[in-house]
């Protein structure tokens, strides 16, 4: 079931980018953001009130809870820079760039999280990085 989730997630994340590209037009992309953010905020509450994880809320540690916060802001400066990016450029270009963040993420997950980089992802992260340099430039 993750890589049908992690499937899901890649489809929409390409519609999100489309999609976005058509609403953004000549608006400001700090209120189109602010716009996205309304909308999934909304949604995600949803979903929670909808599976009954409005009961977990108690058992939230305040390290987890710093950590999701951090998590949001960063999440909140990244969507801000993309709107901005996409706004500006065109989303064949922004998107491959916006996607190193795989290279980031493995990066620091071999760092901060003391993941083994095997040989066979180093080698992965470094295809990823020169496909990305290949489609942007």
């Amino acid at each position: 079931m993750t890589y049908f989730y992690a499937l899901i997630s890649a489809i929409f994340a390409a519609l999100t980018s489309i999609l976005a590209k058509f609403g953004i037009g000549d608006i400001n992309s700090n209120l189109a953001t602010a716009i996205r953010t309304c909308v999934v905020l909304v949604f995600s509450w949803i979903m929670v009130f909808v599976v009954g994880g409005q009961h977990d809320l108690s058992q939230i540690s305040k390290k987890s809870l710093i950590f999701l916060i951090l998590s949001g802001l960063a999440t909140g400066i990244s969507w801000l820079a993309f709107y901005k990016a996409i706004q500006l450029g065109d989303v064949s270009k922004v998107v491959p760039i916006d996607k190193l963040s795989v290279v980031f993420t493995i990066i620091f997950a071999f760092l901060f999280l003391g993941e083994v980089a095997s040989k066979k992802a180093i080698i992965g992260t470094i295809f990823i990085t020169i496909g990305t340099l290949v489609m942007v430039l």
